[in-house]
């Protein structure tokens, strides 16, 4: 049975302990958080994915808080039980470690979230620190890192050499230390997520890192198929909505066209009456 009641930090860990997989989903909306609230995920995310998925950019680069907060927004006020954490967009939280914890609070404040997560490893554990120093929970994330793709160059498998995997161990106990609550492990070697997953005491949530992490997360649009500009080799499509809807679309369109619809019982009337009064005159 999913849990009925508020989800918080210590559940979380103590799925971790007992060996129940967490799950986690990301959300931009009212109607696809809802959802995901009613049927029991876990932690819902609202990432900078949405640059993307939503928005149309060409990535996450160009989001800002303003949209983040937005989007956020629009989660909590859906959302009952699952356990929510705002994405810090690029640049939201390098300027100065002020700047990362005016926004991260922001994230809790105005947008609603019970968390925010933020991108890096150990270069990143004095930020993720001073953050959670001031209340405010913080999950990490490292491996592929989409806001250092250019850095990285491009969305490719992390940690796959012997001391990018050791960089990659480090940054997870660092983080760990710093008081995250939970990291987000991206596109790595399904040997050193399981490697890392052992080694720290708080969840570890994989996308593209295998199957022995704490809990797995992926993007609704990915989940659905509702996004078909590209399908990642770690996402499976549960079902395809996006030839679904078109289907609707275009039959619309063509019942529109012909007359088709709408028909009487889609149209509001008159007493007879009266519309043959109206009519005389």
């Amino acid at each position: 049975m999913p849990q009925t009641e508020k989800i918080t930090i210590s559940y979380l860990i103590e799925k971790k302990k007992k060996g129940e997989k967490i799950t986690m989903v990301t959300a931009y909306d009212y109607p696809s958080a809802r959802m995901l609230d009613e049927v029991g995920i876990d932690t819902v995310l609202v990432g900078d994915s949405l640059g993307m998925v939503v928005l149309g950019y060409e990535s996450t680069i160009p989001v800002t808080m303003e949209e983040m907060i937005h989007h956020c927004k629009a989660v909590s006020r859906a959302v009952k039980r699952s356990f929510i954490i705002g994405d810090m967009p690029f640049m939201s939280y390098q300027i100065s470690v002020e700047k990362a914890i005016e926004n991260a609070g922001r994230f809790i404040k105005e947008g609603g979230c019970d968390a925010v997560k933020l991108e890096g490893g150990s270069e990143v554990a004095h930020i993720v620190k001073a953050i959670v120093d001031m209340g405010i929970p913080v999950c990490a994330h490292i491996g592929l890192t989409p806001q250092r793709a250019t850095m990285l160059s491009g969305y490719k498998v992390q940690g796959k050499d012997v001391e990018a995997a050791k960089y990659l161990i480090k940054s997870a106990k660092d983080l760990e230390k710093a008081g995250a609550f939970m990291i987000v492990m991206e596109c790595i070697p399904d040997v050193l997520a399981r490697i890392i997953t052992k080694q720290v005491g708080i969840p570890t949530i994989g996308i593209g890192a295998g199957k022995d992490c704490d809990g797995q997360v992926l993007v609704y649009h990915d989940i659905l198929g509702l996004f078909e500009k590209f399908v990642p080799k770690f996402v499976k499509q549960y079902v395809n909505l996006s030839s679904q809807i078109k289907d609707a679309l275009t039959k619309f369109k063509k019942e529109v066209e012909s007359g088709e619809f709408p028909k009487p019982e889609h149209a509001f009337h008159m007493d007879p009456e009266e519309a043959k009064k109206l009519l005389e005159d």
